[in-house]
């Protein structure tokens, strides 16, 4: 963990650092600020100020932290490639950075497109993720961890090399729908990248492997 943990402090840091950038517009915002907006970026859910510049990038700094400590503990770490597990520590402080600040700047009534910036992170995050998911190893953290491929390395390396793909052709479709709008649409991607590797990793597991 001592390799990691520059890295831990640096994204930790980043993570709540809307929070200044909150109280810079403090003054400028509502008591009540949109924190949540359907696929025609009309906000739908509501959180006070004092959430939205201290809890959300609080929240978030927790999440962060726990999905840090159950990699860098994983007692099969070692199968866990470096730049994997890097990327793993990024993804919440962009999340953090990109999301909070947007929320804080449409608070005090500038235009952002949320559903543009959202496709384009949830996109690059699968696509980056996707692209490496094919070299992972057997651990219990990270992947597609079900009791077949667990079992067997040979279903194990089988299973993620078809996530891998779906995982980036799902990146790429988020990213498209930027510029040819699919709408919530998109969205039911999620259901086979996440459901096919599993029946898939089932069905090898009937045929023995």
């Amino acid at each position: 963990m001592k390799e990691y943990r520059r890295t831990l402090i640096i994204t930790s840091l980043i993570t709540v650092s809307p929070i200044v950038f909150g109280l810079i517009l403090w003054n400028r915002m509502p008591d009540m600020v949109a924190t949540h907006f359907g696929a025609d970026n009309a906000p739908n859910g509501w959180s006070s100020k004092g959430f939205a510049v201290f809890g959300l990038p609080l929240f978030l700094l927790l999440i962060h932290l726990l999905c840090c400590v159950a990699t860098l503990h994983d007692p099969k770490r070692k199968n866990i490639e470096g730049r994997y597990i890097r990327i793993i520590m990024w993804v919440v402080p962009l999340v953090s950075l990109v999301c909070c600040s947007s929320t804080y700047v449409i608070a005090v009534g500038k235009k952002v497109d949320i559903g543009m910036l959202a496709d384009l992170l949830v996109g690059i995050t699968f696509m980056v993720m996707g692209n490496y998911m094919h070299k992972l190893k057997q651990n219990y953290t990270v992947g597609i961890k079900v009791p077949w491929t667990l079992a067997s390395e040979e279903n194990w390396n089988k299973t993620h090399r078809l996530a891998s793909w779906l995982w980036v052709l799902g990146g790429l479709f988020f990213i498209a729908d930027i510029f040819l709008p699919i709408g919530l649409g998109v969205f039911i991607l999620l259901i086979p990248m996440a459901v096919v590797p599993v029946v898939y990793s089932f069905i090898l597991y009937r045929k023995g492997i």
